[in-house]
């Protein structure tokens, strides 16, 4: 579970105040809005990379608000991915367990689970250069899935994927869901892509004068 109780953010000379909203366990959330409205900020500030002004942001009911982006069990897919072009496929989902102290017989064991889920064992050894945009966004979700977070940020995964590689990625995202139970809070502009995953759809928008921050639930039927 996700909850935000009140938020306000700061994000360059303007704030989104008093945000409020929660994402149940198990729950695919997609969280539209227009460009520029804070959508990645909010990701951010979930996973403990923004400092909120003030407000709680709760992980399974736990108040993380000041805790470190490394206890939060939060597990977040950046838009740009950030992959490492030093480091192969392995090492980038070996990445997060080591950081946390895991064996590494279970690192092992859980690398190589999560590489079959997600359809990528061949590409183990392989370096990120040369990967296609769908091999690199599957090894990004590993990465992001690999510390097993209690929640998972997506910000807009599948916007460079073409439309082939987006339906089955949309699909696997989905899978990851329901057998994981893990709460997914997933922005997009594609309300095909929404209607295609959510449970759940939210809408952000702020009011100008006030800079209120507004969300509600949208419906795409």
């Amino acid at each position: 579970m996700i909850e935000l109780q009140n938020v306000t953010l700061r994000i360059g000379n303007w704030q989104i105040r008093n945000l409020s909203f929660a994402v149940r366990g198990g729950e695919y959330a997609v969280l539209m809005g227009r460009t520029g409205v804070g959508k990645t900020s909010i990701l951010e500030s979930i996973c403990g990379l923004r400092r909120v002004v003030s407000g709680r942001i709760l992980i399974k009911t736990v108040d993380v608000t000041s805790w470190s982006p490394a206890d939060r069990k939060v597990g977040y897919m950046p838009q740009d991915l950030a992959l490492f072009p030093t480091m192969t496929v392995r090492q980038h989902l070996e990445f997060a367990p080591r950081i946390h102290g895991v064996a590494g017989k279970i690192i092992r064991e859980r690398i190589s689970q999560l590489a079959e889920l997600l359809e990528i064992s061949p590409l183990l050894d392989r370096g990120i250069r040369g990967l296609s945009g769908g091999e690199s966004q599957r090894v990004a979700l590993g990465r992001a899935l690999a510390a097993e977070p209690l929640v998972l940020l997506l910000d807009e995964p599948l916007s460079a994927l073409d439309e082939t590689t987006r339906v089955a990625a949309q699909k696997l995202l989905k899978r990851l869901n329901q057998e994981m139970g893990i709460a997914v809070l997933h922005i997009t502009h594609s309300r095909e892509e929404a209607a295609a995953l959510a449970d759940t759809c939210l809408e952000l928008d702020v009011v100008q004068d006030s800079r209120q921050a507004v969300i509600r639930s949208m419906s795409l039927r």
